[in-house]
């Protein structure tokens, strides 16, 4: 350390060592400014910008040591080595070139501190090259330890400062120049002091020798090159700053305006945030800035975080409150690097709306109940646990007895508020763990769970059917409907979703048979039923597509004179297998499956054909169903028919029943209206059975009435019937219309009908319906008798 500290003191001229430090510090400076603007660059510029930072730190090194050898005064003549001096000037600029450009791009530190060691390599063999290109009149030695010290140090601090200068914290990056300019000092004065010198006049400099007066211009030189780069580094380095604030203010501009709070983050340090993150921490831009993100978002590490990929966490708030957020880091190029941006995303009004369309996809909107879907899935899951635990469940399939009528005659907002008071009411019958759910309209469904037995059900069923059947008090007015139930048992019953629902609904349609509010539970009997009913609906199906089916004719005659004058077309079935099916059989379900449509526009299209070939007086009588009078085309499908026979319009009757008024009376007597204006005779069928016949014969004058034959088989014995069908005759003879009575067996009947005042008699007692062939034969020998 003496000869160190010798060495400085008084080897060296102090004016000198202070300029070397000098071009030291502003080299350094200028070299790290250039660099950063070359890394702020891009393209051509930046390898120009960097080519200068390489060379500038070579001659920095170089001229600090030039400079510093200047200084020395070794009491003796000395001079300089021009190609080892030249040399060492490349090597400086080539190892520095070499080290950076090892370094460059690198975030592996092992690697960044190997280039390190690499630059201080090359520094060092600057140093000793300039040594050696350092000429005496005298000979020099060496002192080892020092030189091995000095270098072990420098190298340990060089790789240092690289190590440093590639770190993300701003700290630790500005350590770099420092530890370069003691790596620099310590290799210089390390080396300095471990060279001794002895004066010998027998070895006088070399000729070629170049003076220390000589080498001085061109060490000034380069100084000044440095002090003007060191002034251009300088400008950019405040351009670029000047800059980074532009950026950064238009950065906080833009962020302003984005829904997303926005946080510009240095590692786990937020640098500045926006006003949607204000808002959303409830703390201000101060208190956000310098804030530690583990703070803000517990939990959560911006290092482990996938770049553009979104990630659930909680934001801890001003008051504590966690927020449900999604995160986003994304890495944006700002000043002279990049940037960590997190973008955190408020999730309340999400989760708030995402919760609100489970509610509507799981629940029914106008009772708040589950809905179809909902009530599935939990007849699945308890499906399951059936299976897995044992565990026995009811499914109980109800709706409201009498709802279309309130529906229809009170308004749809007072069946709506109907409905939810029965939600109301059959919640209140259900015990803590029950379900009930509203499946659409007015069918309900309820989950009993583990019931004690079949027995618990009926007990179920027997409450909610007592509750329902209350009046209700809505609007001001008393509303009474009733239900009916039908279950279904887990697992005796079905174990699937759709087969206990299926079999509680056929339950239920049991229910509502016998009587309506009843309670029935499903057997296998009504399976059978059903299954029975839909094979019969398939053969119905391929019936029409194989025209299986045929007309017979009723003849009616004349009360008076015994003549035929027209005939009712009866539809017939004769199956294949079956054989002739009863229409009683088939009607109702051609109604219920919609094939009514078009097997009534055959039997309309076939009697009219038909009939075209019969004698002109017989007329012919066929009926409409109540479903046919839904079709807004069926006058034009009637005179279609007319008009493809042949057959006159005044041959042709239909024959309806009060149902089809009941339906849609508007209507149906638009329809009928045009029938009769076309020349169609009109018939109401089974008079006398229905509530509103006679306001029905006000509205519309039919040509005929059929009085029911219920009034007929009592005849002439039954003081009540005999009373009933005169007055039936008296009023439609009144009215002007034609009177035909129906289900007439015996003569006895016959004649009290004739004696009456009928016009026509249809019945056994004339003709059971005959196939078209044999209801000619009968036309033929009822003629000619």
């Amino acid at each position: 350390m003496r000869s160190v500290y010798t060495c400085l003191t008084e080897a060296h001229d102090h004016r000198l060592i202070l300029l070397a430090a000098g071009i030291c510090v502003v080299g350094v400076y200028g070299s790290f400014s250039v660099a950063a603007h070359a890394a702020r660059s891009s393209g051509r510029s930046a390898w120009i910008w960097g080519m200068a930072s390489v060379v500038a730190s070579g001659c920095t090194a170089w001229a600090t040591h030039m400079v510093a050898l200047l200084a020395f005064r070794p009491g003796m003549a000395a001079g300089f080595e021009p190609t080892l001096t030249a040399l060492s000037l490349l090597v400086a600029i080539g190892g520095i070139g070499i080290s950076i450009g090892l370094v460059i791009g690198q975030r592996d530190r092992l690697r960044r501190f190997a280039a390190g060691l690499a630059l201080g390599a090359s520094v060092a063999a600057l140093h000793y090259l300039g040594e050696a290109s350092y000429l005496v009149t005298g000979s020099v030695t060496w002192d080892p330890v020092l030189v091995a010290v000095s270098l072990s140090v420098s190298l340990l601090l060089f790789g240092s400062a690289l190590l440093v200068v590639g770190e993300r914290r701003r700290p630790w990056r500005r350590a770099a120049a420092p530890l370069l300019l003691v790596a620099i000092a310590i290799l210089h004065v390390g080396g300095m002091a471990a060279m001794t010198l002895v004066f010998d006049p027998e070895r006088p400099l070399p000729p070629e020798a170049v003076a220390p007066e000589a080498i001085g211009p061109i060490v000034a030189g380069v100084s000044l090159a440095l002090l003007t780069l060191a002034i251009v580094g300088l400008r950019l380095t405040l351009s670029a700053r000047a800059q980074a604030r532009r950026d950064q203010e238009r950065l906080r501009e833009l962020a302003n305006l984005a829904v997303e709070g926005l946080a510009v983050c240095d590692g786990e340090t937020i640098k500045t945030a926006n006003r949607s993150l204000e808002r959303l921490s409830g703390l201000t831009a101060e208190a956000l800035n310098g804030r530690r993100l583990s703070d803000l978002l517990p939990g959560l590490s911006v290092t482990a975080l996938p770049e553009r990929e979104e990630r659930e966490a909680e934001l801890v708030g001003a008051d504590g409150q966690r927020v449900p957020v999604r995160v986003l880091r994304s890495e944006v190029p700002l000043g002279s690097g990049l940037q960590t941006v997190l973008a955190i995303r408020d999730q309340r009004e999400r989760l708030r709306t995402e919760s609100r369309m489970r509610m509507l996809a799981y629940s029914d909107a106008l009772t708040g109940l589950p809905n179809r879907a909902h009530f599935h899935d939990l007849l699945a899951r308890h499906a399951e646990a059936c299976g897995a635990q044992d565990q026995a469940f009811a499914v109980l399939a109800l709706d409201l007895d009498r709802f279309k009528l309130v529906n229809d005659t009170l308004g749809h907002g007072l069946g709506d508020a109907l409905l939810r008071k029965t939600a109301k009411r059959l919640t209140a019958a259900l015990g803590a763990r029950d379900v009930v759910a509203r499946l659409g309209g007015d069918e309900f469904a309820v989950l009993q769970v583990a019931p004690a037995g079949p027995e618990a059900v009926q007990a179920l069923a027997a409450r909610i059917i007592e509750l329902v059947g209350r009046p209700f008090l809505i609007e001001g007015q008393l509303v009474n409907v009733g239900a009916s139930v039908g279950a279904a048992l887990a697992p005796a019953d079905g174990l699937t979703p759709g087969d206990l629902l299926r079999n509680a609904d056929l339950a239920l349609y049991k229910a509502k048979a016998d009587g309506k509010g009843a309670f029935r539970r499903f057997d296998r009997a009504l399976e059978a039923r059903v299954q029975a009913r839909r094979s019969l609906e398939a053969d119905l199906r391929r019936a029409l597509v194989r025209q299986e089916f045929e007309l017979h004719y009723q003849p009616l005659v004349d009360a008076r004179s015994g003549r035929i004058t027209a005939a009712e077309a009866l539809v017939r079935w004769r199956h294949p297998e079956r054989g002739l099916v009863s229409p009683a059989d088939f009607i109702p379900l051609a109604e219920e499956t919609g094939l009514i449509g078009p097997l009534g526009q055959w039997v309309l299209r076939t009697a009219c054909t038909q009939a075209a070939r019969w004698p002109g007086r017989i007329r012919v009588a066929v009926n409409l169903s109540p479903v046919q009078f839904r079709d807004l085309r069926l006058a034009e499908t009637v005179k279609a028919a007319l008009a493809a026979s042949g057959l006159a319009a005044d041959r042709l009757e239909l024959e309806i029943t009060e149902g089809v008024l009941l339906a849609d009376e508007e209507r149906t007597l638009a329809t009928l209206t045009r029938l009769r204006a076309a020349g169609v005779g009109i018939s109401m069928d089974d008079f006398g059975t229905g509530y509103s016949s006679l306001s029905y014969l006000r509205r519309f004058p039919f040509d005929k009435i059929k009085v029911d034959q219920s009034f007929v088989r009592q005849l002439p014995g039954d003081a009540e019937s005999a009373a009933i069908v005169r007055a039936i005759i008296t009023l439609g003879t009144c009215l002007g219309m034609t009177i035909t009575v129906e289900g007439v067996e015996t003569a006895e009947q016959f004649a009290f009908t004739a004696a009456s005042g009928c016009d026509q008699v249809q019945g056994y007692h004339v003709s059971r319906p005959l196939p078209v062939a044999e209801f000619l034969s009968f036309v033929d020998a009822h003629e000619a008798a």
